[in-house]
């Protein structure tokens, strides 16, 4: 667990930039190769652009707003510092479905076609992403009191926060689960789905993973009910998830039977 991997004279080479770098490139070549044979594919590297733009926005934005607002409401000028520090994955994800959306829009192909080939690469990305938070001590576990845990060093968030004491390892228990994910999602792949099933199956996983690993969290404030506000976002993407879901599928079935009529 190293926060800096090695230096080159002033400069540092920093765990968490370094394998987060590593994961969006993993991503890209998974969904490069998923859309093999579609007119998806040529998309794929301009896509690029849009979701990492959009990605840094809305993971800014629920940083700031639905996770530290207590503190930046009293700094607003350390708002637009991201430099420092300071992203949300679940506002990252948003804020790059969003630019996914608005490059579709501009191109005039079909989200949700797009959105079901990178929904595996999504996911697996993610996984390999837990691995630079555990480096990075960071999106830590709450104490196990028990000598059971993940005893994180100086240097680290998590260190700052709880010292030696053990820890919950959430972060590494979500990137396990997701690459579980990514396997339920690879083998729904070749199954005849109606559009956009796919990708709002990942929503619907994620969420779940997030929503359970929040309880282990020793990082975030909580709101109503005594959740955090991940399991606040979680829960509400797994609703809007669940009904767009079933709208397609019985749209699906009702166009079906209005072809077999016909």
């Amino acid at each position: 667990m190293r926060v800096v991997l090695f230096e080159i004279g002033d400069f540092s080479i920093r765990s968490y930039g370094l394998i987060v770098g590593l994961a969006i490139l993993l991503a890209i070549g998974v969904a490069y190769y998923l859309a093999k044979g579609t007119i998806y594919q040529k998309h794929i590297i301009d896509l690029v652009f849009y979701i990492i733009i959009g990605g840094i926005i809305g993971a800014r934005i629920w940083h700031v707003f639905f996770f530290q607002w207590a503190y930046y409401s009293k700094n607003l000028s350390e708002i637009f510092s991201i430099w420092n520090g300071g992203i949300a994955i679940q506002g990252g994800l948003i804020g790059g479905f969003a630019g996914a959306f608005i490059y579709t829009r501009i191109k005039k192909i079909s989200f949700w076609e797009l959105a079901d080939i990178l929904a595996p690469a999504i996911i697996l990305g993610q996984a390999v992403g837990r691995i630079a938070c555990f480096l990075n001590g960071d999106a830590f576990g709450a104490p196990t009191n028990s000598g059971f845990g993940i005893v994180y060093p100086a240097g680290t968030i998590a260190y700052e926060r709880y010292g030696s004491e053990p820890l919950w390892p959430a972060e590494v228990w979500e990137g396990q689960l997701d690459l579980i994910g990514f396997g339920i999602l690879m083998g729904m792949k070749n199954l005849k789905l109606p559009k956009g099933v796919l990708f709002l199956s990942y929503n619907l996983i994620y969420a779940v993973i997030r929503f359970s690993m929040e309880f282990m969290r020793g990082d975030s404030p909580r709101y109503a009910l005594q959740w955090t506000a991940g399991q606040w976002t979680s829960a509400s993407i797994f609703a809007i998830a669940f009904v767009l879901m079933v709208y397609f599928v019985v749209r699906k079935n009702d166009d079906t039977e209005l072809l077999i009529r016909s």
